[in-house]
């Protein structure tokens, strides 16, 4: 049941809300949900609605919508009203889907139509980028580097060259769908141009195939349901008249991670003198680089709307780092060396909760804030910071502490470090250490199955099959050998199928001593069954090697978990073998692929539940999140960069010439070809610098976003990265120096 809920002023503010449109900037932790949970249930109480109406409530991400939907029900069953009637919330898809199933053959579907999810969609794309790159092998010299060796030139043809199309193609994709285009209106618009746009020409051949594999399917992707339910909406008045009567008041929560496609599906709904509440955050809008989210979208809305207002007040954190942050704000706006970047952060400032709040700040300790300017490389960052946790959290069992870093792979790393250390943790990943562990026994295995004659991989398969004796002293030095030996067996028929002249084990077992012939035997039978149930069905072929595989039962329920995507995949790819479906295991475990193991985050992440426990995270995966204490790791000019000279950018490959961007070439391309402006045409090498600045701007908000995770204490760190020189990145350098001089 939710607390009495008395609003502060700038709530109150909001709650006199009556009709027309309403833009919100909240600041981090100033209570939004709470906010607009309480206006919607106002709204309800207000004798507004007919029986038939509803508000209706939008957010982004499926955990939101449990949590809207409960406080909703509490606010309007305290005003005596039955909970769940008279408000929908849904996430923006959720809702896309809701207006597509209206009437299916409108928009070109079969009435049964599927909808195929990331994973799904993920694997198509690079199926389909696979094939493209395989069909223009010599497309890649327009674009390679011409200071690499030849060795350099077949190294990236063989393993970086895939991955790249693979990443162009998802954004070019996904760019097109947002902005309406199918394959063929995008296909007339390229052969209206008067040169050519080869990057967008290899994205749309393989739009072309990867619409044409959805199709097969009878199946679209989450971004054909936001651009089909606008043709929906634009092709059936009716529906749109009766829809817009459903919903008479629309409040939007998280706009800032809209995209201009979303914000028009929306607008549609509310009308021209609708009733539409946007409330977001443009400082916190870091998922810009790999959706077609735009900030800007919300802060025009802000400045045009009937009425705009700020929720400023926050009683998450401390006034020290509530200075931090505002400090940043100032920085950005009027320091930074970059002109172009200085409008990545604006004002509201974050004020604390005002005297008297039932949820009041933190009391101010400037102490609780360090920016380490010890030069570490990225091991021995993660070794300071866990031993930083040793020693902090045995006195402090009953607070809240989260380690953020900029990638999964540092995240992994940390893992790895305090389990070593027998800290106790807790991961907020793609997916988890356990489920990465099974994924990652099962690839080992799968892998070998797939290529059966390699020596290596057979002795990686012992070694999973034993992977209990790993880490017993007495038996590791037997795994160990027994590995070895099998890894140096030169022909793996003649240990798993030995002719009468040709068996490597009775050769061996003459040098060797008997109890690892005795093991090796063994071994060898169940190396022979599992060869046998290779003519299984993919699933049914994981848990019967999950059978001999684990023991322990949460392990056993994810390889059941691991058994269903795998059918899924099988069955979205009918002509897949094993060496195509292998693949998809080894991305969940190395931490590449999203994958929902037994984790409470999937209905919505609480840190106060694991209170003495290590929350390890990405600064992107625990926005909205707030801890005790907050370790943010490796703020370097690699992943905060400032468009220095110095500095790196990761969407611009080694391998490419004139450091170029191909994704954001392409979607450069992708702009020119269909824009009906005379000034919009391409010119090679603008979008990559557009593309630095937009970087280095969500670099900045996602900095802004680490800080403001805090409630107590703040530590911030750097590192000299993969290569050892990446220096401290400039809003490090400027808040440690600004907050030296403070102290």
């Amino acid at each position: 049941m939710t607390l009495p809920f008395t609003p502060r002023p700038a709530q109150k503010k909001i709650l006199a809300y009556k009709r027309g449109t309403l833009g919100i900037s909240a600041v981090p932790g100033s209570g939004k949900t709470h906010t607009l949970s309480a206006l919607a249930a106002q709204i309800i109480s207000s004798g507004q609605l007919e029986p038939e109406q509803e508000v209706l409530i939008v957010t982004l991400v499926n955990s939101a919508v449990d949590n809207f939907s409960s406080r909703i029900g509490d606010f309007v069953q305290a005003r005596g009203l039955i909970p769940q009637l008279g408000y929908r919330v849904r996430t923006l898809h959720g809702l896309a889907h809701d207006i597509v199933r209206e009437n299916p053959p409108l928009v070109g579907l079969d009435k049964k139509f599927s909808i195929v999810d990331e994973t799904a969609s993920s694997s198509m794309i690079r199926e389909a980028a696979d094939a493209w790159a395989r069909l223009h092998p010599d497309f890649l010299s327009q674009y390679i580097s011409p200071t690499l060796s030849d060795y350099e030139v077949r190294n990236v043809e063989n393993k970086y060259w895939a991955d790249q199309v693979e990443g162009l193609a998802g954004s070019f994709i996904r760019s097109a769908k947002d902005r309406r285009l199918t394959p063929d209106k995008l296909r007339l618009a390229l052969e209206r141009q008067p040169a050519p746009l080869s990057l967008a020409q290899m994205g749309l051949d393989i739009y072309f195939d990867y619409q044409r594999a959805l199709a097969y399917r009878g199946a679209v992707d989450f971004d054909d349901l936001i651009r089909l339910s606008y043709d929906m909406l634009e092709l059936s008045p009716e529906l749109l008249e009766r829809l817009c009567y459903r919903w008479p008041f629309i409040l939007e929560d998280e706009s800032q991670d809209s995209s201009k496609l979303q914000e028009d599906i929306l607008r549609m709904l509310a009308g021209e003198n609708g009733n539409w509440v946007r409330v977001g955050d443009p400082n916190q809008a870091i998922f810009e680089t790999f959706t077609t989210a735009d900030p800007n979208l919300l802060r025009h809305f802000i400045k045009t709307a009937g009425l705009s207002l700020d929720l400023p007040n926050s009683g998450r954190s401390q006034p020290s780092i509530i200075q931090l942050a505002n400090h940043l704000i100032d920085w950005v706006m009027n320091e930074h060396v970059n002109l172009e970047a200085r409008d990545a952060l604006s004002p509201p400032y974050i004020q604390p909760a005002p005297e008297g709040d039932p949820q009041p700040n933190p009391p101010d300790d400037p102490s609780g804030i360090k920016i380490v300017g010890k030069k570490m490389n990225p091991d021995q960052e993660v070794e300071e910071v866990v031993k930083s946790i040793e020693k902090w959290i045995p006195s402090h069992k009953d607070q809240t502490v989260a380690v953020l870093t900029s990638t999964n792979d540092h995240a992994a790393k940390v893992a790895e470090e305090l389990k070593k250390r027998k800290i106790e943790y807790r991961e907020l990943l793609r997916s988890t250490s356990p489920t990465r562990a099974a994924a990652g026994a099962l690839s080992y295995v799968l892998s070998y199955l797939a290529a059966p004659d390699s020596a290596s991989k057979l002795a990686q398969t012992y070694r999973v099959w034993r992977r209990d004796w790993r880490e017993d002293e007495e038996h590791e030095p037997m795994v160990a050998q027994v590995a070895g030996l099998i890894r140096g067996c030169r022909e793996v028929e003649s240990f798993l199928a030995p002719r009468p002249d040709s068996d490597w084990l009775a050769a061996l077992s003459e040098s060797e001593a008997e109890e690892v012939i005795t093991e090796l035997n063994t071994f060898r039978e169940v190396a022979r069954r599992w060869h046998g149930a290779t003519v299984l069905p993919i699933d049914q072929l994981v848990l019967t090697l999950s059978q001999e595989i684990f023991s322990a039962p949460t392990d056993l329920a994810l390889a059941h978990k691991l058994a269903l995507v795998m059918r899924q995949v099988a069955d979205e790819n009918p002509q897949w073998r094993l060496p195509e479906l292998t693949p998809s295991l080894h991305e969940i475990a190395r931490n590449e692929r999203r994958f929902i193991g037994f984790s409470s985050d999937d209905g919505g992440f609480n840190p106060n539940e694991y209170k003495g426990v290590v929350v390890i995270s990405t600064v992107h995966k625990a926005k909205g999140l707030e801890w005790d204490r907050v370790y943010l790791m490796s703020v370097n000019n690699y992943d905060y960069p400032s468009n220095q000279p110095n500095d790196r950018f990761i969407s611009e490959r080694w391998f490419v010439r004139d450091s170029l961007n191909l994704e954001a070439e392409a979607l450069a391309q992708l702009k020119a070809a269909t824009s009906t402006s005379e000034y919009d045409f391409y010119e090679e090498g603008s979008a990559t610098h557009k593309a630095r600045l937009d970087y280095v701007r969500e670099r900045l908000r996602l900095f802004y976003v680490g800080i403001t995770r805090a409630r107590k204490e703040l530590i911030v760190t750097w590192n000299t990265g993969r290569k050892g020189d990446a220096t401290p990145s400039l809003p490090f350098a400027a808040m440690q120096g600004w907050w030296e001089l403070r102290s």
